[in-house]
């Protein structure tokens, strides 16, 4: 099998986490700074056989897109000119950055382990690619 990326796509910073070959486990990958972000992805593609892409998709409370959908839709389309054929799915962040200070703070990481950025972008996007993963195999034994 291939792996599955998750994105948690951020103007500054992206957090970026992975499955395993048999997409059971998610594990932080990096934090790049988003300008690389697209290279990072393509590069990675390249050296290991990927499945999908999954993008976080930052939604309000009332079901609205973000401020940071924008920049988003451009990475988008920016790594489907790139790579065509690589599939992209989007899949709710909502929560994902409070989720990772907490799941942070849980673990009992330092309370600059838990301020860095770095560090919770990341952990946001094993949390979206945990999701994404339990969401994915409930809709394969219900169909």
């Amino acid at each position: 099998m291939s792996r599955i990326l998750a994105i948690d796509y951020g103007t500054k910073r992206v957090g970026i986490a992975v499955t395993d070959p048999l997409q059971m486990i998610a594990t932080p990958l990096a934090s790049v700074h988003a300008r690389e972000a697209v290279s990072f992805v393509i590069e990675y593609t390249k050296k290991e056989e990927t499945e999908c892409v999954v993008i976080g998709k930052p939604v309000q409370m009332d079901n609205t897109a973000s401020e940071s959908e924008k920049q988003i839709k451009v990475f988008i389309q920016t790594l489907r000119k790139q790579k065509p054929d690589l599939k992209i799915e989007r899949y709710d962040e909502r929560f994902t950055s409070v989720m990772a200070q907490q799941t942070l703070h849980t673990m009992g990481e330092s309370k600059r382990m838990r301020k860095d950025k770095s560090v919770i972008d990341r952990t946001s996007a094993v949390i979206i690619l945990q999701s994404y993963l339990l969401y994915r195999n409930n809709k394969i034994k219900h169909t």
